[in-house]
């Protein structure tokens, strides 16, 4: 999430299915990894989407002390890139939460893949940055137009790890690394799919880079960027 609040934008987007729809999806919300699609009835869907997205950090202090060598375990490998970045996160604002975090990004991540199927542009507005918003809302806009709708269930998230993390002196920023299932469907104006399919899940990895300016009194994390994982 961006700095002071502001929509600033490094995650969603789908590799290679045979489908247009799941391709569009591609664009702004992951890849498609090489497995065969699963059956849905394999996985349990996540449920609506929480109502509040916000990552909001523990107060000061309640932070993991610097002397737990294991507080970033099961996010970050040990000793990496990113597991020095989280350390230096931590040291630019005590009040950071790791399962916060990680709980607010998997939040956030099913929000978003919600509000860009049925379209919902006030929640796109408050999680993403200025930038990856409008690429949302392109795509949004263009599916309207010809009087198309999207039916998106996610319907698990594998994994989610931290991919990199970096503080600079006005901006804390986490990549999060996503695996999930996803079933996804492009219906026209009788509601016929023309295309995706709404029987099976399809597995996609996603880069999602959220920011916050650990200066600012705004507790929230904000997506400013996505690309796809290679």
């Amino acid at each position: 999430m961006p700095n002071d609040g502001s929509f600033d934008p490094s995650l969603l987007v789908f590799a290679a299915l045979a489908v247009f729809v799941i391709w569009k999806l591609r664009s702004v919300l992951g890849m498609r990894s090489d497995r065969d699609s699963a059956e849905p009835s394999r996985f349990q869907p996540l449920g609506a989407p929480s109502r509040n997205p916000q990552f909001e950090p523990r107060p000061a202090g309640a932070a993991a002390s610097a002397e737990n060598a294991d507080r970033w375990r099961g996010m970050a490998e040990k000793g990496g890139e990113a597991w020095n970045g989280l350390e230096a996160i931590a040291a630019a604002d005590p009040g950071f939460s790791g399962p916060a975090f990680m709980e607010g990004a998997r939040k956030a991540y099913e929000m978003v893949v919600h509000a860009f199927a049925v379209g919902d542009r006030d929640t796109l507005r408050r999680l993403l940055s200025d930038e990856v918003c409008n690429n949302f809302l392109v795509e949004i806009n263009s599916r309207e137009a010809r009087g198309e709708t999207m039916e998106s269930v996610l319907v698990s998230i594998d994994q989610a790890s931290v991919e990199d993390a970096r503080a600079l002196p006005r901006s804390n920023s986490i990549t999060v690394r996503f695996s999930s299932k996803l079933i996804t469907a492009r219906k026209n104006k009788d509601g016929a799919v023309i295309e995706g399919d709404l029987e099976r899940a399809a597995p996609i990895v996603d880069l999602w880079t959220f920011a916050r300016d650990p200066g600012s009194r705004d507790p929230n994390w904000k997506l400013v960027a996505t690309e796809a994982a290679r």
